[in-house]
């Protein structure tokens, strides 16, 4: 008889490592396909995002694997551990979906796994969720991020339309981590490199100081939580742009692992909103 546990559990795809791909110095693409890709459901947003599982070392999962079996019967502890990634991109023609990590070494969860993977290692998911595609009614876009964003930057280039304008930011650690972004909008490119200043600090300083296009504008403005609640009042409030126009979120937060950062973003994000809409209704 199927629980409450098991009736809800989101279902679990399962990816087999194609081959990887050195993107930049610590930029690392992981390229799936396999029997388990058919019908995954990507391709209506740019921000397509899925949560890889991580198996917690020492535990023993049921096969087949089930996370309602999971959620069930074991105690969540050993529940594997979860993280969010964009989808790069997902031909449903070939099978192929890409998603890109960014490496530091024997830092994080992740990371280290990507640079271990090989070809034939198991990948297993829940997702795709998603709510962005650069819309078709806007005049331009704006495009702003950190590494985390990079994926869904350059999966809503190649959607906008050739001739469209972009104005995109993008901050990196330093210039070796520049990566080519195909497209056919009429696009302007700025790359800010860190160099060891607090990331998003030079995100904020030029988007602040940029010109903006005559008019409506559609914003994507995604990363380092600190820097993108600076960025979302300096456009809601400052610049006055709606919230329909705007996609905007902390991806991560600088001290915190995703668990940590998942468990608080929900008060966090209630706690931008009370502060936007007092700045909104006194004009401060």
């Amino acid at each position: 008889m199927a629980t409450e546990s098991t009736r809800r559990a989101p279902q679990c795809t399962t990816g087999v490592v194609l081959r990887s791909e050195q993107i930049s110095p610590h930029m690392l693409r992981i390229v799936l396909g396999g029997d388990g890709l058919a019908g995954f459901g990507a391709g209506e947003f740019t921000d397509h995002y899925v949560k890889l599982l991580f198996p917690v070392p020492g535990v023993d999962y049921p096969e087949p694997f089930d996370m309602g079996v999971i959620r069930a019967e074991l105690p969540r502890e050993d529940w594997p551990k979860t993280r969010t990634y964009t989808v790069r991109s997902w031909d449903p023609e070939s099978g192929e979906l890409a998603i890109d990590f960014v490496c530091h070494g024997d830092q994080g969860l992740a990371g280290p796994w990507a640079m271990g993977a090989r070809p034939g290692d198991v990948l297993r998911f829940l997702g795709p969720g998603g709510a962005y595609t650069p819309s078709a009614e806007a005049d331009w876009h704006l495009l702003v991020g950190d590494e985390s964003a990079l994926p869904a930057i350059g999966a809503a280039m190649a959607r906008i339309p050739a001739g469209v304008p972009a104005r995109v930011f993008v901050e990196v650690a330093d210039r070796a981590e520049r990566q080519d972004l195909p497209t056919a909008c009429d696009a302007e490119i700025v790359w800010l490199h860190r160099d060891g200043a607090p990331v998003g600090q030079a995100l904020v300083d030029a988007v602040r100081e940029v010109k903006f296009l005559d008019g409506t504008v559609h914003a994507f403005v995604h990363g380092e939580a600190t820097f993108v609640k600076e960025l979302r009042r300096h456009l809601r409030v400052e610049r006055e742009l709606p919230l329909e126009w705007l996609s905007i979120s902390g991806y991560w937060r600088r001290g915190r692992d995703e668990d940590g950062w998942q468990s608080s973003k929900r008060d966090w994000n209630r706690e931008i909103e009370e502060e936007e809409a007092k700045a909104l209704s006194t004009g401060t």
